[in-house]
Protein backbone atom coordinates (compact mmCIF):
# COMPACT_ATOMS: atom_id res chain seq x y z
CA UNK A 1 0.00 0.00 0.00
CA UNK A 2 0.95 3.91 -0.60
CA UNK A 3 1.81 6.62 1.52
CA UNK A 4 2.70 4.10 4.44
CA UNK A 5 -0.64 4.34 5.90
CA UNK A 6 -1.15 2.06 8.69
CA UNK A 7 -3.52 -1.64 8.15
CA UNK A 8 -6.21 0.39 10.53
CA UNK A 9 -5.97 3.23 8.55
CA UNK A 10 -6.34 1.01 5.59
CA UNK A 11 -9.44 -0.87 7.00
CA UNK A 12 -11.02 2.51 7.72
CA UNK A 13 -10.37 3.41 4.30
CA UNK A 14 -12.02 0.34 2.59
CA UNK A 15 -14.92 0.47 5.33
CA UNK A 16 -15.79 4.42 4.21
CA UNK A 17 -15.30 3.30 0.19
CA UNK A 18 -17.89 0.17 1.17
CA UNK A 19 -20.36 2.34 3.00
CA UNK A 20 -20.15 5.63 0.27
CA UNK A 21 -20.66 3.34 -2.28
CA UNK A 22 -23.80 1.63 -1.10
CA UNK A 23 -25.48 5.30 -1.27
CA UNK A 24 -24.56 5.33 -5.71
CA UNK A 25 -27.41 3.64 -6.93
CA UNK A 26 -30.60 3.09 -4.77
CA UNK A 27 -32.17 6.67 -5.78
CA UNK A 28 -31.69 5.31 -9.43
CA UNK A 29 -32.15 1.70 -8.98
CA UNK A 30 -35.62 2.62 -6.45
CA UNK A 31 -37.68 3.95 -9.48
CA UNK A 32 -37.76 0.81 -11.52
CA UNK A 33 -39.81 -1.08 -9.02
CA UNK A 34 -42.41 2.15 -8.61
CA UNK A 35 -42.42 2.48 -12.32
CA UNK A 36 -46.18 2.03 -13.20
CA UNK A 37 -47.36 3.60 -10.00
CA UNK A 38 -45.42 6.65 -10.78
CA UNK A 39 -46.84 6.72 -14.07
CA UNK A 40 -49.69 6.44 -13.37
CA UNK A 41 -50.50 8.66 -10.51
CA UNK A 42 -48.60 11.40 -12.23
CA UNK A 43 -50.19 10.82 -15.37
CA UNK A 44 -46.85 10.35 -17.86
CA UNK A 45 -45.64 8.49 -20.74
CA UNK A 46 -43.26 5.75 -20.06
CA UNK A 47 -40.43 7.98 -21.55
CA UNK A 48 -41.16 10.65 -19.04
CA UNK A 49 -41.13 8.59 -16.69
CA UNK A 50 -38.14 6.53 -17.95
CA UNK A 51 -36.35 9.82 -17.64
CA UNK A 52 -36.12 9.48 -13.79
CA UNK A 53 -33.28 6.86 -14.41
CA UNK A 54 -31.92 8.03 -17.73
CA UNK A 55 -31.41 11.81 -16.81
CA UNK A 56 -28.88 11.08 -13.15
CA UNK A 57 -27.46 8.15 -15.56
CA UNK A 58 -26.18 10.31 -18.55
CA UNK A 59 -25.22 13.15 -15.87
CA UNK A 60 -23.01 10.44 -14.34
CA UNK A 61 -21.17 10.40 -17.52
CA UNK A 62 -21.52 13.87 -18.35
CA UNK A 63 -20.03 15.23 -15.39
CA UNK A 64 -17.47 12.72 -14.21
CA UNK A 65 -15.06 15.44 -15.50
CA UNK A 66 -16.07 17.54 -12.76
CA UNK A 67 -14.23 15.12 -10.46
CA UNK A 68 -10.61 16.34 -10.62
CA UNK A 69 -11.31 20.05 -10.67
CA UNK A 70 -13.25 19.98 -7.68
CA UNK A 71 -10.61 17.76 -5.70
CA UNK A 72 -8.09 19.87 -6.93
CA UNK A 73 -9.65 23.28 -5.58
CA UNK A 74 -11.87 21.90 -2.20
CA UNK A 75 -9.92 18.81 -1.95
CA UNK A 76 -10.87 15.04 -1.52
CA UNK A 77 -12.54 15.07 1.75
CA UNK A 78 -14.28 18.02 1.07
CA UNK A 79 -15.88 17.03 -2.38
CA UNK A 80 -16.78 13.30 -0.93
CA UNK A 81 -18.58 15.67 2.08
CA UNK A 82 -20.44 18.10 -0.12
CA UNK A 83 -21.55 15.43 -2.52
CA UNK A 84 -23.16 12.53 -0.16
CA UNK A 85 -24.86 15.26 1.73
CA UNK A 86 -25.82 16.60 -1.76
CA UNK A 87 -27.23 12.94 -2.60
CA UNK A 88 -29.00 12.88 0.80
CA UNK A 89 -30.92 15.92 0.36
CA UNK A 90 -32.32 15.88 -2.95
CA UNK A 91 -33.11 11.45 -2.24
CA UNK A 92 -35.22 12.61 1.17
CA UNK A 93 -36.68 15.78 -1.00
CA UNK A 94 -38.79 13.29 -2.76
CA UNK A 95 -40.82 12.90 0.15
CA UNK A 96 -42.41 15.95 0.39
CA UNK A 97 -43.68 17.14 -3.03
CA UNK A 98 -45.39 14.77 -5.12
CA UNK A 99 -44.24 16.44 -8.59
CA UNK A 100 -42.33 15.33 -11.93
CA UNK A 101 -40.51 18.72 -12.22
CA UNK A 102 -39.46 18.03 -8.61
CA UNK A 103 -38.33 14.34 -9.38
CA UNK A 104 -36.45 15.12 -12.10
CA UNK A 105 -34.94 18.13 -10.32
CA UNK A 106 -33.42 15.72 -8.08
CA UNK A 107 -32.35 12.93 -10.42
CA UNK A 108 -30.24 15.86 -12.15
CA UNK A 109 -28.46 16.69 -8.91
CA UNK A 110 -27.85 12.86 -7.36
CA UNK A 111 -26.55 11.77 -10.81
CA UNK A 112 -24.06 14.85 -10.33
CA UNK A 113 -22.99 14.00 -7.43
CA UNK A 114 -22.26 10.59 -8.23
CA UNK A 115 -20.65 11.58 -11.23
CA UNK A 116 -17.80 13.03 -8.94
CA UNK A 117 -17.60 10.20 -6.36
CA UNK A 118 -17.05 7.21 -8.90
CA UNK A 119 -13.77 8.47 -10.03
CA UNK A 120 -12.18 10.03 -6.72
CA UNK A 121 -12.73 6.56 -5.38
CA UNK A 122 -11.19 4.61 -8.36
CA UNK A 123 -8.14 7.30 -8.06
CA UNK A 124 -7.96 6.85 -4.50
CA UNK A 125 -8.00 3.19 -4.59
CA UNK A 126 -5.25 3.21 -7.53
CA UNK A 127 -2.47 5.47 -5.16
CA UNK A 128 -3.84 3.66 -1.71
CA UNK A 129 -4.39 0.13 -3.35
CA UNK A 130 -2.23 -0.53 -6.04
CA UNK A 131 -1.45 -4.06 -5.29
CA UNK A 132 -4.79 -5.14 -4.15
CA UNK A 133 -6.80 -3.02 -6.50
CA UNK A 134 -8.89 -6.17 -7.65
CA UNK A 135 -10.19 -6.51 -3.95
CA UNK A 136 -11.15 -3.07 -3.10
CA UNK A 137 -13.04 -2.34 -6.26
CA UNK A 138 -14.82 -5.66 -5.08
CA UNK A 139 -15.33 -4.09 -2.22
CA UNK A 140 -16.32 -0.99 -3.90
CA UNK A 141 -18.90 -2.95 -6.53
CA UNK A 142 -20.11 -4.80 -3.73
CA UNK A 143 -21.35 -1.15 -1.39
CA UNK A 144 -23.29 -0.90 -4.80
CA UNK A 145 -25.03 -3.89 -4.81
CA UNK A 146 -26.01 -3.66 -1.62
CA UNK A 147 -27.67 -0.10 -2.45
CA UNK A 148 -28.96 -1.57 -5.79
CA UNK A 149 -29.78 -4.86 -4.29
CA UNK A 150 -31.70 -2.96 -0.77
CA UNK A 151 -33.54 -0.85 -3.08
CA UNK A 152 -34.82 -2.86 -6.09
CA UNK A 153 -36.32 -5.34 -3.30
CA UNK A 154 -37.56 -2.94 -0.32
CA UNK A 155 -38.79 0.34 -2.06
CA UNK A 156 -41.99 -1.87 -2.96
CA UNK A 157 -42.66 -3.45 0.50
CA UNK A 158 -41.95 0.65 2.02
CA UNK A 159 -44.79 1.61 -0.87
CA UNK A 160 -46.98 -1.63 0.43
CA UNK A 161 -46.48 -1.19 4.37
CA UNK A 162 -46.92 3.23 3.63
CA UNK A 163 -49.11 3.28 0.65
CA UNK A 164 -47.20 6.19 -0.17
CA UNK A 165 -44.43 5.85 -3.30
CA UNK A 166 -42.91 9.25 -2.29
CA UNK A 167 -42.41 8.30 1.03
CA UNK A 168 -40.71 4.29 -0.29
CA UNK A 169 -38.50 6.74 -1.99
CA UNK A 170 -36.82 9.13 0.17
CA UNK A 171 -36.41 6.20 2.70
CA UNK A 172 -33.14 5.65 0.94
CA UNK A 173 -32.07 9.33 2.18
CA UNK A 174 -31.19 7.21 5.61
CA UNK A 175 -28.02 5.75 4.25
CA UNK A 176 -26.27 9.04 3.25
CA UNK A 177 -25.51 9.02 7.05
CA UNK A 178 -23.57 5.98 7.53
CA UNK A 179 -21.71 7.04 4.45
CA UNK A 180 -21.14 10.53 6.14
CA UNK A 181 -20.16 9.01 9.56
CA UNK A 182 -17.60 6.53 8.09
CA UNK A 183 -15.81 8.99 5.85
CA UNK A 184 -15.56 11.32 8.88
CA UNK A 185 -13.75 8.57 10.70
CA UNK A 186 -11.46 7.47 7.52
CA UNK A 187 -10.40 11.04 6.87
CA UNK A 188 -8.82 11.73 10.43
CA UNK A 189 -5.08 12.82 9.26
CA UNK A 190 -3.44 13.88 5.97
CA UNK A 191 -5.57 11.61 3.54
CA UNK A 192 -5.81 12.94 -0.12
CA UNK A 193 -5.68 11.79 -3.69
CA UNK A 194 -3.03 13.37 -5.67
CA UNK A 195 -4.31 15.76 -7.79
CA UNK A 196 -1.92 18.33 -9.98
CA UNK A 197 -2.98 22.12 -10.27
CA UNK A 198 -4.26 22.67 -13.72
CA UNK A 199 -0.97 24.70 -14.51
CA UNK A 200 1.24 22.23 -13.87
CA UNK A 201 -1.54 19.32 -14.87
CA UNK A 202 -1.48 20.57 -18.18
CA UNK A 203 2.69 19.90 -18.59
CA UNK A 204 2.39 16.66 -16.50
CA UNK A 205 -0.56 15.29 -19.14
CA UNK A 206 2.48 15.35 -21.84
CA UNK A 207 3.95 12.92 -20.21
CA UNK A 208 1.01 10.40 -19.55
CA UNK A 209 -0.72 8.74 -22.27
CA UNK A 210 -4.34 10.52 -23.08
CA UNK A 211 -7.02 7.97 -22.93
CA UNK A 212 -9.43 10.10 -25.69
CA UNK A 213 -6.02 9.53 -28.25
CA UNK A 214 -5.87 5.65 -27.17
CA UNK A 215 -7.50 2.81 -29.34
CA UNK A 216 -8.00 0.58 -25.80
CA UNK A 217 -9.62 3.29 -24.03
CA UNK A 218 -12.13 4.22 -26.61
CA UNK A 219 -12.91 0.21 -26.48
CA UNK A 220 -13.25 0.29 -22.40
CA UNK A 221 -15.53 3.29 -22.79
CA UNK A 222 -18.11 1.52 -25.27
CA UNK A 223 -17.39 -1.74 -22.84
CA UNK A 224 -18.52 0.56 -19.96
CA UNK A 225 -21.41 2.19 -21.55
CA UNK A 226 -23.51 -1.34 -23.11
CA UNK A 227 -22.98 -3.37 -19.64
CA UNK A 228 -24.52 0.30 -17.88
CA UNK A 229 -27.31 0.03 -20.01
CA UNK A 230 -27.60 -3.47 -19.56
CA UNK A 231 -27.56 -2.56 -16.03
CA UNK A 232 -29.64 0.32 -15.78
CA UNK A 233 -32.30 -0.95 -18.78
CA UNK A 234 -32.94 -5.08 -16.39
CA UNK A 235 -33.24 -2.85 -12.83
CA UNK A 236 -35.53 0.06 -14.69
CA UNK A 237 -37.80 -2.50 -16.74
CA UNK A 238 -37.84 -6.03 -15.53
CA UNK A 239 -40.33 -5.05 -12.85
CA UNK A 240 -42.64 -3.58 -15.08
CA UNK A 241 -42.10 -6.94 -17.39
CA UNK A 242 -42.78 -8.89 -14.64
CA UNK A 243 -46.02 -7.45 -14.03
CA UNK A 244 -47.32 -7.04 -17.55
CA UNK A 245 -46.61 -11.21 -17.53
CA UNK A 246 -48.90 -11.13 -14.76
CA UNK A 247 -46.79 -10.93 -11.74
CA UNK A 248 -48.14 -9.11 -9.07
CA UNK A 249 -46.09 -5.67 -7.43
CA UNK A 250 -44.70 -7.48 -4.87
CA UNK A 251 -43.78 -10.72 -6.79
CA UNK A 252 -42.05 -8.54 -9.24
CA UNK A 253 -40.07 -6.44 -6.62
CA UNK A 254 -38.73 -10.60 -5.54
CA UNK A 255 -37.82 -11.04 -8.56
CA UNK A 256 -35.37 -7.86 -8.59
CA UNK A 257 -34.61 -8.81 -5.20
CA UNK A 258 -33.58 -12.34 -6.00
CA UNK A 259 -31.57 -10.49 -8.80
CA UNK A 260 -29.34 -8.04 -7.07
CA UNK A 261 -28.69 -10.82 -4.25
CA UNK A 262 -26.76 -12.74 -6.81
CA UNK A 263 -25.62 -9.74 -7.82
CA UNK A 264 -24.09 -9.32 -4.66
CA UNK A 265 -22.39 -12.32 -4.08
CA UNK A 266 -20.49 -11.84 -7.92
CA UNK A 267 -19.52 -7.92 -6.87
CA UNK A 268 -17.66 -9.42 -4.49
CA UNK A 269 -16.63 -12.85 -5.51
CA UNK A 270 -15.77 -12.31 -9.00
CA UNK A 271 -12.46 -9.36 -8.52
CA UNK A 272 -10.82 -12.29 -5.90
CA UNK A 273 -11.27 -14.85 -8.34
CA UNK A 274 -10.00 -12.73 -10.83
CA UNK A 275 -6.74 -11.81 -8.68
CA UNK A 276 -5.97 -15.03 -8.65
CA UNK A 277 -7.43 -16.28 -12.02
CA UNK A 278 -6.69 -13.11 -14.09
CA UNK A 279 -8.07 -14.95 -17.54
CA UNK A 280 -10.08 -11.56 -18.34
CA UNK A 281 -11.68 -12.84 -21.55
CA UNK A 282 -12.61 -16.01 -20.23
CA UNK A 283 -14.47 -14.33 -17.41
CA UNK A 284 -16.23 -11.71 -19.34
CA UNK A 285 -17.73 -14.47 -22.11
CA UNK A 286 -18.60 -16.28 -19.18
CA UNK A 287 -20.53 -13.09 -17.53
CA UNK A 288 -22.18 -12.69 -21.37
CA UNK A 289 -23.73 -16.21 -21.96
CA UNK A 290 -24.73 -16.27 -18.74
CA UNK A 291 -27.10 -12.65 -19.61
CA UNK A 292 -27.91 -13.99 -22.93
CA UNK A 293 -29.53 -17.07 -21.38
CA UNK A 294 -31.54 -14.80 -18.45
CA UNK A 295 -32.82 -12.95 -21.87
CA UNK A 296 -33.71 -15.68 -23.38
CA UNK A 297 -35.96 -17.43 -20.32
CA UNK A 298 -37.49 -13.51 -19.72
CA UNK A 299 -38.46 -13.60 -23.06
CA UNK A 300 -40.48 -16.69 -22.60
CA UNK A 301 -43.04 -14.76 -20.37
CA UNK A 302 -43.31 -17.89 -18.08
CA UNK A 303 -43.05 -17.12 -14.68
CA UNK A 304 -40.83 -20.38 -13.21
CA UNK A 305 -38.21 -19.64 -15.76
CA UNK A 306 -38.60 -16.20 -15.62
CA UNK A 307 -37.66 -16.70 -11.97
CA UNK A 308 -34.33 -18.68 -12.79
CA UNK A 309 -33.86 -16.06 -15.12
CA UNK A 310 -33.39 -13.34 -12.77
CA UNK A 311 -31.24 -15.65 -10.75
CA UNK A 312 -28.82 -16.80 -13.72
CA UNK A 313 -28.92 -12.55 -14.56
CA UNK A 314 -27.60 -12.15 -10.92
CA UNK A 315 -24.35 -13.00 -12.74
CA UNK A 316 -23.75 -10.70 -15.52
CA UNK A 317 -25.24 -7.91 -13.17
CA UNK A 318 -22.53 -8.01 -10.67
CA UNK A 319 -19.89 -9.22 -12.74
CA UNK A 320 -19.52 -6.96 -15.00
CA UNK A 321 -19.59 -3.75 -13.55
CA UNK A 322 -15.83 -4.69 -11.51
CA UNK A 323 -14.34 -6.16 -14.82
CA UNK A 324 -15.49 -2.47 -16.71
CA UNK A 325 -14.13 -0.48 -13.25
CA UNK A 326 -10.62 -2.54 -13.49
CA UNK A 327 -10.12 -2.39 -17.04
CA UNK A 328 -8.21 1.61 -16.91
CA UNK A 329 -6.72 0.42 -13.49
CA UNK A 330 -4.67 -2.63 -15.46
CA UNK A 331 -3.63 -0.55 -18.28
CA UNK A 332 -2.80 2.29 -15.96
CA UNK A 333 0.63 3.42 -14.32
CA UNK A 334 -0.60 6.04 -11.77
CA UNK A 335 -2.99 7.30 -9.79
CA UNK A 336 -3.56 10.34 -12.17
CA UNK A 337 -3.68 8.32 -15.37
CA UNK A 338 -6.38 5.91 -13.31
CA UNK A 339 -8.32 8.91 -12.51
CA UNK A 340 -8.13 10.46 -15.96
CA UNK A 341 -9.01 6.93 -18.25
CA UNK A 342 -12.13 6.15 -15.75
CA UNK A 343 -13.14 9.37 -16.15
CA UNK A 344 -12.84 9.80 -19.61
CA UNK A 345 -14.58 6.19 -19.97
CA UNK A 346 -17.10 6.78 -17.64
CA UNK A 347 -18.46 10.06 -19.05
CA UNK A 348 -19.12 8.07 -22.37
CA UNK A 349 -20.21 4.57 -20.72
CA UNK A 350 -22.95 6.47 -18.17
CA UNK A 351 -24.37 8.77 -21.54
CA UNK A 352 -24.64 5.60 -23.08
CA UNK A 353 -25.71 3.46 -20.19
CA UNK A 354 -28.60 6.34 -19.95
CA UNK A 355 -29.83 6.70 -23.50
CA UNK A 356 -30.66 3.00 -23.95
CA UNK A 357 -33.06 2.75 -21.15
CA UNK A 358 -35.10 5.97 -22.25
CA UNK A 359 -34.95 4.34 -26.03
CA UNK A 360 -37.10 1.06 -24.21
CA UNK A 361 -39.61 3.59 -23.00
CA UNK A 362 -39.56 5.50 -26.29
CA UNK A 363 -39.89 2.25 -28.27
CA UNK A 364 -42.48 0.82 -25.90
CA UNK A 365 -44.87 3.80 -25.96
CA UNK A 366 -44.68 3.55 -29.80
CA UNK A 367 -45.72 -0.26 -29.72
CA UNK A 368 -46.90 -1.22 -26.23
CA UNK A 369 -44.90 -4.74 -26.97
CA UNK A 370 -42.15 -5.55 -24.79
CA UNK A 371 -40.59 -7.98 -27.45
CA UNK A 372 -38.75 -5.23 -28.50
CA UNK A 373 -37.52 -4.41 -24.98
CA UNK A 374 -35.68 -8.29 -24.88
CA UNK A 375 -34.35 -7.81 -28.53
CA UNK A 376 -32.56 -4.65 -27.29
CA UNK A 377 -31.32 -5.86 -24.58
CA UNK A 378 -30.49 -8.63 -26.44
CA UNK A 379 -28.16 -6.72 -28.59
CA UNK A 380 -26.26 -5.18 -26.09
CA UNK A 381 -24.97 -8.52 -25.14
CA UNK A 382 -24.25 -9.33 -28.50
CA UNK A 383 -21.87 -6.12 -29.06
CA UNK A 384 -20.24 -7.02 -25.67
CA UNK A 385 -18.78 -10.68 -26.90
CA UNK A 386 -17.83 -8.40 -29.82
CA UNK A 387 -15.87 -5.87 -27.54
CA UNK A 388 -14.88 -8.93 -25.42
CA UNK A 389 -12.38 -10.20 -28.33
CA UNK A 390 -11.03 -6.93 -29.28
CA UNK A 391 -10.12 -6.13 -25.65
CA UNK A 392 -8.91 -9.27 -24.84
CA UNK A 393 -6.97 -10.32 -21.63
CA UNK A 394 -4.43 -7.94 -19.41
CA UNK A 395 -1.12 -7.99 -21.15
CA UNK A 396 1.96 -7.30 -19.11
CA UNK A 397 3.62 -3.81 -19.73
CA UNK A 398 6.93 -4.04 -21.33
CA UNK A 399 8.21 -1.59 -18.35
CA UNK A 400 7.42 -4.20 -15.70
Amino acid sequence: MLNNISKQKSVLIIFAIFAISINMRPAITSIGPMLETIREQLTLSNAQVSLLTAVPVICMGVFATMAPVLNRKFGLKRTIYAMLILIGLMTALRGFVSSFIVLIATALIIGIAIAVIGPLLSAMIKQYFPDRAAAVIGVYSLGMGVGSAASAGLTVVFFDRTGSYLLALSSWSVLTLFGLVAWFFAMKGPIEVRQLDSVVAKEHQKKIRSPWKTQKAWLFLLFFGLQSSAFFSIITWLAPIAVAAGMTLLQAGLLLSIMTTVQLFLNILLPLLMERFPARKFWLLLMLVAGTLAVALFWTGIHPLMWTGAFIMGIPLGGLFPIALLLPLDETKTAEEASSWTAMMQTGGFIIGGLLPLLIAVVYDVTANHQYTFGIILSLYVMMFILTFMIGDKKVREDH
